[in-house]
């Protein structure tokens, strides 16, 4: 299918690097607002397909895809351009940063007949597939209770002003703090819960802004949660527990606790993660877990290849690879459209939830769950 990239910032380069192994996804276009960016960014790929504006793209009226990998605020701008353009759109996290924006995208994109999606694509991944599994095999028997950790240290204390892309794109410090890391990174385990266990009911959730401060060099805009713990309860009745921070020491653990053992998995980011399992017994009246866990094998997906060595933990390009396939196979995509719109809906929950706290009563939910993917 051929496709454009709108956006060619820090976050691009991680496409580009599992592009190659999705034959699925040509790449027909690139573009950016700041033409230096793009320049530099068509430069270090070898792409002769740079566009000198949106414009350029959506005119084409081959090209079928857009990744739409702008600032969290364009969002809703390029994808709604993009779905009048009659384009399938893959959209960066968030899909919009207001519901009604969020809801306006999907109403629009299901009045054309297209697609729309967003990341995270990590439900995709490996470590979330064998964890499906399990769950399906009911390996730690029946769950009520999840902790999943998204603490990435004392962000703003570490040398950001030095990170920068394969193509020499700084990370946008300004952006990501702006934003905060609650819709920057909430999603990765959001998703595997709406997966898993089905739409939520509520959400209730504390969020708060701990350091003002983010050292900057130059003044943000507006101050975003760094700390942000939600208690999502969803219909099933399983309840998860989410922390998100840019402050605790880095913890991307997911724990998942059954009536006969516990699930554990260190790494979200990492699509081949451990997936360990620890058993429960019960002896002479006491709940013993064994202290050793046994890892739980890895499936293999099926039509996928490994990264090369050295390269990002996550292969950003399964998620549009999946959209494309669906569309040329005339099936839902496993990242339905109305599933990333609830997911929209969590995430901005515990965003905006005051330092009071507050409980969000879920007002989308979705149709079809995602389908596993083809297991070897």
């Amino acid at each position: 299918m051929r496709t454009a990239i709108v956006g060619c910032g820090f976050v691009a380069d991680f496409y580009m690097q599992s592009l190659p192994l999705y034959p699925v996804l040509e790449l027909a276009a690139v573009t950016d607002r700041d033409p230096v960016r793009l320049a530099q960014f068509a430069g270090f790929h070898g792409l002769t397909c740079a566009r000198d504006s949106l414009d350029g793209v959506l005119s084409d009226p081959s090209i079928e895809l857009v990744l739409n990998l702008t600032n969290p605020d364009s969002h809703y701008e390029v994808s709604k351009a993009c779905l009048l353009a009659g384009k399938h759109v893959y959209s960066e996290k968030p899909l919009a940063m207001r519901m009604e924006e969020a809801t306006e995208l999907l109403a629009l994109a299901q009045s054309r007949g297209l697609q729309i999606a967003s990341a995270p694509c990590n439900v995709l991944g490996e470590t979330a597939q064998t964890v499906w599994k399990a769950l399906r095999e009911r390996r730690i028997g029946d769950i009520k209770l999840v902790y999943a950790e998204l603490d990435d240290g004392m962000v703003f204390h570490m040398p950001y002003r030095k990170w920068f892309s394969a193509s020499g794109r700084q990370w946008p410090y300004k952006d990501e703090f702006e934003v905060g890391c609650t819709l920057e990174h909430a999603g990765y385990y959001v998703t595997w819960m709406t997966a898993f266990f089905g739409p939520a009911a509520s959400v209730t959730a504390f969020a708060s802004c701990l350091y003002p401060d983010k050292l900057t060099d130059v003044p943000l805009d507006r101050d975003a949660p760094d700390l942000s713990v939600a208690c999502i309860q969803f219909e099933s009745g399983v309840v998860c527990r989410l922390t998100c921070t840019i402050i605790a020491q880095e913890d991307h653990r997911l724990r998942m606790f059954g009536d006969r053992g516990i699930l554990s998995v260190e790494d979200c980011w990492n699509y081949h993660s451990p997936v360990v399992i620890k058993r429960m017994f019960n002896i002479r009246r006491r709940t013993i877990i064994e202290p050793i866990g046994r890892r739980y094998p890895l499936v293999r997906i099926q039509g996928t290849r490994q990264s090369a060595r050295g390269s990002n933990k996550m292969q950003f390009c399964r998620g549009p690879a999946e959209m494309a396939s669906a569309v040329q196979e005339r099936r839902q995509s496993r990242l339905p459209a109305d599933f990333c719109l609830h997911n929209n809906e969590i995430v901005l929950a515990i965003q905006n939830a005051t330092e009071n706290g507050s409980t969000h009563r879920l007002r989308t939910s979705f149709k079809a769950a995602p389908q596993p993917m083809l297991i070897l």
